[in-house]
């Protein structure tokens, strides 16, 4: 496995090594021990998630607050997306900054997300099955959001935003500096 690292602390990409012949491929997706080995990230994942999405879907910003704060594993099995996190720790050098990355079926890569940053997609094909582990469960009474169009982030979501479609929740969502973040 290849570990690319980010203009953001913590904020990892990961390759894997797959192995191609006439038959199809084969890779290890997920190895507890390569994976910390890897990354020097030790973690257990508890719970694993998968979303199907149409284009121009746009998901996020989302976190969770301690003490049920998530790590994410993200990658895609089919279609495209754009895969993009802002640094929500308050005390970072590089808080309110956005990365971007592109996952794909074909390219294989993953995102590893700590915890501390906000999370959310852009569908960029017909449709998109997204996968994902996280290190701890989903608790709805420590969720928080950023309102994906905030206009001090000025993220490039890579689809038509007159096009976007977005849940009437994320529409709702706070800006950066009104989160409820505790990071």
């Amino acid at each position: 496995m290849i570990v690319h690292t980010t203009p953001l602390e913590g904020l990892l990409i990961l390759e894997p090594k797959v192995h191609k012949d006439d038959r199809g491929y084969f890779f290890e997706s997920y190895n507890k021990q390569v994976f910390e080995q890897a990354t020097s990230f030790a973690t257990n994942f508890v719970q694993d998630n998968q979303a199907r999405s149409v284009k121009n879907v746009l998901r996020g910003l989302h976190y969770q607050n301690n003490p049920t704060a998530q790590t994410k594993l993200l990658r895609v099995l089919e279609g495209g997306i754009w895969d993009v996190v802002v640094d929500i720790r308050k005390n970072s050098k590089t808080y309110g900054q956005w990365y971007g990355v592109e996952l794909t079926a074909e390219n294989k890569l993953q995102f590893l997300v700590p915890k501390g940053f906000a999370h959310g997609y852009s569908v960029l094909t017909d449709t998109a099955e997204v996968f994902y582990k996280c290190d701890n469960l989903y608790d709805k009474s420590t969720e928080g959001g950023v309102y994906y169009a905030d206009p001090s982030l000025n993220i490039d979501w890579k689809v038509d935003m007159n096009l976007a479609l977005v849940s009437e929740k994320d529409k709702a969502q706070p800006l950066l500096k009104d989160s409820n973040s505790q990071f």
